[in-house]
């Protein structure tokens, strides 16, 4: 019995390594077929739906689903990415410009630019696991993967944390980048957040149960 279920768990964890490659690797190519810029954003929302349905339990081939994905949520995923990317990139250069200058002014404005960087950081690891979990207009999406990043401080710890963690491991084993980091850190944290978010939901509907059905509260009370 113990040998079986080593055997079950040891195929389960190297199937989900090999997965994890196989992301991998579809992300890097839809990234350059979109020019990098314009291919990030689809290759992502891609990937993310491939992580929500995986941890479903939906065995769809990767190599079928990503591609429709990504085609199908091109237009609406670069409507998603690229704000992020202007925001981000006008962060750097402001911290950059800012973290070189002499006096306090300058470097209390680096601290407030990095401390909005931070959260930037933690709204994103929530904006494409979100897309592929609900239907918003697309506006919407920023402006609810931040609320729920500030509503939820311990899970954007935890992903931040993931984050900082495939970051190290990337810098200090380069050659985990082609082959695991990209997929590590979208399988890692679009599971986390699928795990958040219906946590969430259960919470939500709980809350509101009691609300719906105001004489049967009154009755249990009674």
């Amino acid at each position: 019995m113990l040998s079986g279920t080593f055997s079950a768990r040891a195929y389960s964890f190297f199937d989900t390594l090999l997965w994890i490659a196989g992301l991998n690797l579809l992300w890097i190519v839809f990234t350059l077929l979109g020019l990098g810029v314009f291919g990030a954003g689809p290759a992502t929302a891609a990937a993310q739906i491939a992580v929500r349905k995986r941890a479903a339990g939906d065995a769809a081939p990767l190599l079928r689903s990503f591609p429709a994905a990504y085609f199908r949520n091109f237009l609406k995923a670069n409507m998603l990415s690229l704000p992020v990317v202007a925001v981000a990139a006008a962060l750097v250069l402001n911290w950059n410009y800012f973290s070189h200058g002499s006096g306090l002014f300058p470097q209390l404005m680096a601290a407030g630019i990095f401390l909005a960087a931070i959260f930037l950081a933690g709204a994103a690891c929530y904006l494409f696991p979100m897309y592929a979990r609900y239907e918003l207009p697309v506006p919407q999406y920023l402006p609810m993967s931040s609320r729920f990043a500030v509503r939820h401080l311990a899970g954007t710890v935890i992903l931040l944390f993931v984050s900082a963690a495939v970051l190290y491991a990337s810098s200090c084993l380069p050659g985990l980048i082609p082959f695991f980091s990209i997929g590590a850190w979208l399988y890692l944290t679009g599971w986390l957040c699928d795990r958040f978010f219906t946590a969430n939901d259960e919470s939500v509907a709980a809350a509101a149960e009691p609300a719906m059905h105001p004489a049967l509260q009154g009755a249990s009370t009674a």
